[in-house]
């Protein structure tokens, strides 16, 4: 899940929420959402190897 923030950067949330926090994983922020998108289909890639 990708956020834009107030500061104009985009963040990357996990998909799943956490059980015992009941929120999202912070995956990182980046400035541009293409950047986030990239960095999402790295993270799906290597949750499989």
């Amino acid at each position: 899940m990708i956020r834009k923030l107030k500061s104009g950067k985009y963040r990357l949330y996990s998909r799943k929420k956490n059980p015992q926090t009941g929120k999202r994983r912070n995956l990182g922020t980046f400035t541009s959402r293409a950047a986030a998108e990239r960095h999402d289909r790295a993270v799906q890639y290597f949750k499989r190897r």
